[in-house]
């Protein structure tokens, strides 16, 4: 592993705490552990953390509204955000789909495989360690904003709150203006190279990134049975 990463593990059952715990330390990572949601917000109001994995069904404060809170912080920061890794039993579509739009970054449920967590645990920390851009060049289309350099987005006169994930995505797109960009080719640059991601985790994205965008939502189409694109102009 490249560098080290400090991260904060909330999750209620001691023997998968422990499991993901050895796993991310024998990757080289420091790695904090907590049995609950108030617990961990104590810890990353004194702390500084570069991901956080999240269990749901946590005693007293969920792991939702914990995804929740932690959103409202970093939608407020001019900073690349910690991303969030939702680590659960829930597995009904429905819940996935609630999970990533209260702001985690990515989900997988349980049971799950080692490699397959250790995979999308790199993912989202080279998505943390990484430069924002290197050309910081703002893009504009039509009455939409998007700097990479301070991470903010607007339409308009408005300020549009974007996830990490939702940000590279219209990033993603912005870049590459006029051209449809597939599903797959999305999923390796939103969630990098390797990681096994299904295409309704992408459209799960889409759709939250355009409701937030409100009247600039139709920058985005949808190029049917291919992918995404952005209009020219």
């Amino acid at each position: 592993m490249s560098e080290k990463s400090n991260i904060l593990v909330v999750e209620d059952e001691k023997d998968i705490s422990e499991l993901m715990a050895l796993h991310l330390k024998r990757e080289g990572h420091e790695v904090s552990t907590v049995e609950n949601g108030e617990d961990a917000l104590g810890l990353l109001g004194k702390n500084r953390y570069d991901l956080v994995v999240l269990d749901w069904m946590l005693p007293g404060l969920s792991g939702l509204e914990l995804c929740k809170k932690l959103r409202a912080q970093r939608e407020t920061a001019t900073t690349p955000a910690m991303p969030i890794f939702m680590v659960t039993a829930r597995a009904h579509t429905s819940d996935i789909v609630l999970g990533l739009e209260m702001g985690a970054d990515d989900y997988i449920t349980k049971p799950f495989e080692i490699p397959v967590f250790l995979a999308r645990t790199r993912a989202l920390l080279r998505r943390t360690v990484s430069s924002p851009d290197t050309q910081a060049e703002s893009y504009d289309i039509g009455e939409l904003k998007l700097d990479p350099e301070t991470y903010q987005v607007t339409c308009g006169k408005k300020d549009i709150q974007l996830t990490p994930s939702e940000f590279k995505l219209m990033l993603a797109l912005v870049k590459n203006k006029g051209r449809v960009l597939t599903r797959e080719r999305l999923i390796d640059l939103v969630q990098g190279e390797g990681v096994t991601v299904v295409d309704r985790t992408i459209d799960t994205h889409v759709f939250g990134l355009r409701k937030k965008l409100g009247k600039c939502a139709d920058v985005v189409e949808t190029i049917r049975g291919v992918g995404y694109r952005v209009k020219s102009e």
